[in-house]
């Protein structure tokens, strides 16, 4: 079944592909969504199941309570989204976040954060270019002129997947994360719009 890639807060139907992308921002906070509960419970759902694969390289160590990841996704500004991608059973099956660099320094607001999720199973059916492709059209209408995204550097097969997207390398982070008792090192990346 072919489900519409659109907007869930506008309804802009943006193209047909085999997900449905879902919008989560400051107009249209999940509170106020009918599905409130059950989008944060899938959504931490889905990181509960990116965190028992135990896979190397992935940059979170645990999962946030769901009253954690809804104050969260409630305080999204209008500058900041969470694209999430839903199989055809409604199933969340990845999502990306823009956040503000710093939400303190006027200087930053040029610059966001980028971060991105996909299933294992999910990965490397273009679920990723198509959170991308919406992130990156957000941030242009958004005014950001410079996103960044720390990527594990044990994560080699995400590394070439932001190069493809057009991100480059901008340093390195020595012994920035600790997994497990494991540390690594993070890759800055870089995206101009």
């Amino acid at each position: 079944m072919v489900l519409s890639l659109q907007c869930s807060v506008c309804g802009y139907n943006l193209y047909e592909r085999d997900l449905t992308l879902l919008v989560m921002a400051r107009e249209q906070p999940f509170s106020k969504r009918n599905r409130c509960s059950g989008e944060v419970n899938d959504v931490t759902a889905s990181l509960r199941r990116v965190l028992k694969t135990h896979e190397p390289g992935r940059a979170l160590d645990k999962v946030w309570p769901i009253e954690q990841e809804t104050r969260y996704l409630e305080s999204l500004s209008s500058r900041e989204t969470f694209h999430v991608a839903v199989n055809e059973n409604g199933r969340i099956v990845g999502f990306q976040s823009l956040d503000l660099w710093s939400t303190l320094l006027p200087s930053m607001a040029h610059n966001g954060q980028v971060g991105t999720f996909v299933l294992p199973e999910w990965r490397g059916h273009g679920i990723g270019r198509q959170l991308w492709s919406a992130t990156e059209a957000f941030a242009r209408e958004a005014l950001y002129s410079k996103l960044a995204i720390q990527v594990r550097a044990s994560n080699a097969s995400a590394q070439e997947f932001y190069r493809a997207l057009g991100f480059t390398k901008c340093g390195l982070l020595t012994r920035q994360v600790i997994i497990d008792g494991v540390e690594d090192d993070e890759v800055p990346m870089e995206f101009f719009c």
